[in-house]
């Protein structure tokens, strides 16, 4: 049985904040919902660590949208599509592609400086998107100047409160089953509330699930996790979007090598020098992401080598310097004389498909709560989500909550908590911290058990193995850790667990969800498998 709360805690004594919107998290999806938000209320925005710790930050391809005269929101559509495997909700998708354009001149109102080329908009492409559609900016650093662009508007508004190192431990629901709110953590003042008349999760995926990631160290699913204990429905926990190029060498954590890199011509070579792409999609190196990174996987388990090779020959050295700043300095300070060097890559955890459920509003199940962003799933991206479309849709979808939570507004929401019986949290008190590497340990083999039984490659076996290890995990060892870390692996534990089961039930083989036992995509699995309480 899933506990309710992390941890113990007596309502009536914690410290409150009121807000009308309050928002968990500080990405593109988070900031962007702040700044429709605050027309209509005061907003408060809680982030785990600081400000800028999120997967915007990382994005360096760019954002996808329909603007070049050769292009169409009905071509981005069927690109999008097909990525997608069959599972996409269309209807969602049609609201993006359409809406995409008009949400990134918005963003260049609001001064996000994209990349030109003699006066007009730089655009490039990227695997599986049929024309160039990439808007770029400080050549790979998109995310970073998107970020930095809301956050200078945010900061502008009053109305806008950002509290750092707040971490979200549970959601709160009164007694009518409506969302009032969340219990957070803070280092310094402990367990408090905030209580609120809208609620909107936009925390972001669950990419720290496993030993190599492209995600922050933030990203362990927390508000997906803590929506599950609340009882709302997550969907498509199985489609896990592995990179197929993150910078693999010893010694030092996985690092995104842009799709834009393949997009500008460079070439994948296995470790005996041969291109290999052409042999697996007709496409080659610009395949959709699970093509690419399940070929990256089979020509490195076939040669026995622990990664294959980015060939940057194609590009001009003073064109990659510059196109590619972020990639070329990175490289360089870990020794790899890019671009004449070859850069070692192989797959690595990237982006979760699934998420909380909710409509193309981001409704969720329970009153009161929305979600955005990666912490959602309306089935915009089906079984694989198409190169630099996650920045869009945390515009899109951002805009469509505040016009759905308006009505919520008229009413404060009652702050009498839920009935409980004892022993509804997973510990009776805070981590004592006396021994701080223990939280951690127990997050290291959640990472290791899903990164070797539930990564790119999936059978029957290996998830029965990882059910079984990871119903042996001990979480009072990890209340012994730190606090932060405690919380994130019982957040991890607990997706750790509804993805094996997920990636069970799934018996096919789609996007995402790669099985060896069941190889193939079924016309009986068109379908979505949904988890709740």
């Amino acid at each position: 049985m899933t506990s309710r709360y992390l941890v113990e805690f007596d309502h009536s004594k914690l410290t409150a904040y009121e807000t009308d919107f309050l928002i968990v998290g500080s990405g593109i999806a988070g900031l962007y919902t702040a700044l429709k938000a605050v027309a209509y209320g005061r907003v408060t925005i809680l982030t785990k660590r600081k400000v800028s710790d999120s997967n915007t930050q990382l994005a360096q391809g760019g954002i996808a949208a329909a603007i070049g005269r050769r292009d169409s929101p009905t071509l981005h559509l069927q690109d999008t599509l097909t990525a997608g495997a069959g599972l996409n909700d269309i209807s969602a998708v049609k609201v993006m592609v359409s809406e995409g354009p008009g949400r990134v001149e918005e963003l260049i109102q609001m001064g996000t400086q994209f990349d030109t080329v003699e006066g007009a908009l730089a655009l490039t492409r990227e695997g599986a998107h049929s024309r160039r559609r990439i808007l770029h900016a400080s050549g790979d650093a998109t995310g970073e100047e998107i970020r930095r662009s809301l956050l200078d508007q945010c900061r502008k508004h009053k109305d806008i409160n950002i509290l750092e190192d707040t971490q979200v431990s549970d959601i709160l629901l009164n007694r009518q089953g409506q969302c009032f709110g969340v219990v957070a953590w803070h280092a310094e003042k402990g367990l408090h509330s905030f209580y609120s008349a809208v609620t909107v999760l936009a925390t972001g995926g669950n990419g720290q699930l496993y030993k190599y990631s492209t995600n922050p160290e933030v990203t362990t699913g927390d508000g997906i996790a803590a929506a599950f204990r609340a009882g709302a429905e997550l969907m498509d926990l199985e489609f896990i979007q592995f990179h197929p190029t993150a910078l693999t060498k010893e010694g030092i954590p996985p690092f995104l090598i842009s799709e834009a890199v393949r997009g500008e011509g460079a070439q994948l070579l296995n470790s005996e020098g041969i291109r290999f792409m052409p042999k697996y999609h007709q496409l080659a190196e610009l395949a959709p992401r699970d093509v690419v990174a399940l070929a990256i996987w089979k020509e490195m388990m076939n040669t026995g080598a622990p990664s294959v090779f980015l060939d940057l020959s194609t590009i001009k050295s003073n064109d990659f310097a510059s196109r590619f700043p972020v990639i070329y300095k990175t490289c360089r300070s870990f020794g790899i004389n890019v671009p004449e060097e070859k850069i070692p890559v192989a797959p690595a955890a990237h982006y979760l498909m699934g998420g909380v459920r909710t409509d193309i509003n981001g409704r969720t199940n329970i009153a009161r709560l929305f979600a955005c962003g990666e912490a959602a799933c309306n089935g915009v991206h089906g079984a694989n989500r198409l190169a630099s479309n996650s920045l869009l849709e945390g515009l899109v979808f951002g805009s469509h909550i505040v016009e759905a939570a308006r009505p919520w507004l008229k009413e404060k929401p009652d702050y009498c908590l839920e009935t409980l019986s004892t022993g509804s949290a997973i510990y009776d008190t805070l981590p004592t911290g006396e021994a701080p590497w223990e939280a951690d340990e127990v997050a290291q083999r959640i990472q290791k058990v899903m990164w070797e039984s539930v990564g790119l490659w999936r059978s029957s076996d290996t998830l029965e193995k990882a059910a079984q290890e990871l119903e042996i995990v001990d979480l009072q060892q990890a209340s012994r850790g730190n606090v932060s870390r405690a919380f994130e692996a019982a957040n991890m534990l607990l997706l750790g667990k509804l993805t094996v089961r997920a990636a069970e039930l799934r018996k096919e083989s789609r996007g995402g969800h790669y099985r060896v036992d069941e190889p193939e995509s079924k016309s009986l699995w068109l379908r979505h498998i949904v988890q709740v309480l």
